[in-house]
């Protein structure tokens, strides 16, 4: 009695073996024609390159807005008067409202019981300096010293100023990183005397670098934060002059550190009830609430990298149409192979995966090439331009995705036309 012969074996690698094949006649196929192969990836190649560069300049310009919203801190909450160097527009404001005021500030103080550190702001570019600025003037800042709780202001060298020095209206100063490099270069600043305008301050500190961006964020004019130096409140309003003061409000900011971030939406309406009522609903103030704009910021980075993605996408559709456009040529040119493949057993299905993983082939070297390309393209315009951009994770997995789906989409149509030649007359074809 005969034995049956055992089926052939269909183990987990059977598939992968009538894939290979083919694979390696794509290979050869692509290598056969290198010059036409190589124009068809361009496009996929710019295209791949487009969303990567592209992505990475939006990521690295929304990620410095983004650390520069974070240092505000979500528990915070900045008062901003809204002021104005013309007299006529000063005193049509000045009918109906005082301007930013410390009534203001201590109203708030008194009847927001959430909040946990505070402080009002004066603000002032002096005219002149001594020792000279060596670029801008720096900024100076007059605070109370819960401003260092609220900024989160660290110092690398010193100390800063106390309550009974802010009370006393003490001549010291704390400097910015960048004001201390403005006055001072490299030199030691501890223990020296700055002169702003026509008064003496004794620095005692220097405080830590922080982010700072050279755009306006959420309404708040573009200003170099290392560039800046702390004066007691007491000692900006009574020691120091403004060639402006006649058109100042008393104050020109207020800070609000409130206890819990979940806080913050609420108290911001009660903010802006008060000054609406004691400013007479006059309008020059805004409330900017960080916490906010970073909810926004992170919708709209959202939103624009959708955007990105969606222009980008044009160089690969392009693309996409080139491989389509040499799937379709290479079926005119191999018309007799295919007749012989079908004549000899080869299922349409067969005939398809083969122009299918030619058209992979494609995407998947252009995708490669593209990325290198676009990082580079990314390098070289941080360089060129002074921009600061993150080539991503997803960026890269994002674009190398969408090429191989666009050369799956557009070698499909000509796989399956090939498929169905007629064998007969694929073999008579000249």
């Amino acid at each position: 009695m005969s034995v049956p012969a055992a089926p052939p074996s269909k183990g987990p690698f059977a598939a992968h073996r009538q894939w290979l094949p083919d694979l390696h006649v794509g290979v050869a196929n692509l290598l056969t024609h290198r010059l036409r192969s190589l124009l068809t990836m361009l496009g996929m190649i710019f295209g791949v390159a487009a969303v990567v560069s592209m992505l990475s300049i939006g990521a690295g310009a929304r990620q410095k807005v983004m650390a520069v919203i974070e240092q505000m801190g979500v528990r915070n909450l900045i008062v901003e008067a809204k002021e104005t160097t013309e007299w006529q527009a000063h005193e049509k404001v000045r009918q109906i409202s005082p301007g930013l005021t410390l009534e203001d500030y201590r109203i708030m103080r008194d009847d927001i019981d959430k909040i946990a550190a505070s402080t009002p702001r004066k603000r002032f570019i002096p005219s002149k300096t001594i020792p000279k600025a060596q670029q801008e003037p720096p900024t100076v800042y007059g605070i109370d010293p819960s401003y260092t709780a609220i900024a989160e202001l660290g110092l690398i060298q010193g100390r800063f100023f106390s309550s009974d020095e802010e009370s006393r209206a003490s001549a010291v100063c704390v400097l910015g990183a960048g004001a201390k490099s403005n006055l001072f270069g490299t030199a030691n600043a501890m223990g020296e005397f700055i002169k702003l305008n026509q008064q003496w301050f004794q620095v005692i500190g220097v405080a830590s670098p922080q982010l700072s961006t050279q755009i306006e964020v959420a309404g708040l004019a573009a200003q170099d934060v290392n560039n800046i130096v702390y004066v007691p409140l007491h000692a900006a309003l009574l020691r120091m002059e403004d060639s402006y003061s006649d058109v100042r409000d008393e104050i020109d900011g207020i800070y609000l550190h409130l206890r819990s971030p979940a806080e913050v939406p609420y108290v911001a309406q009660v903010v802006r009830a008060i000054l609406d009522s004691t400013h007479h609903g006059a309008g020059d103030f805004s409330v900017v609430v960080p916490a906010e704009l970073l909810a926004e910021q992170r919708r709209t980075e959202r939103l624009f990298n959708v955007v990105m993605v969606a222009i980008a996408s044009i160089s690969l559709v392009v693309g996409g149409i080139g491989i389509m456009n040499i799937m379709l040529a290479s079926i005119l040119e191999r018309t007799r192979e295919i007749g012989l493949r079908r004549a000899v057993g080869a299922r349409q299905f067969d005939i398809v995966r083969q122009f299918v993983i030619e058209a992979t082939i494609i995407s998947f070297v252009g995708g490669g090439f593209g990325i290198v390309f676009g990082f580079c393209m990314s390098r070289l315009i941080a360089w060129l331009a002074g921009w600061s951009t993150i080539v991503t994770a997803s960026s890269i997995i994002l674009a190398f995705a969408v090429s191989i789906t666009v050369g799956l989409v557009f070698g499909i149509y000509p796989a399956i036309k090939a498929a169905r030649l007629d064998p007969a007359e694929a073999i008579r074809y000249e």
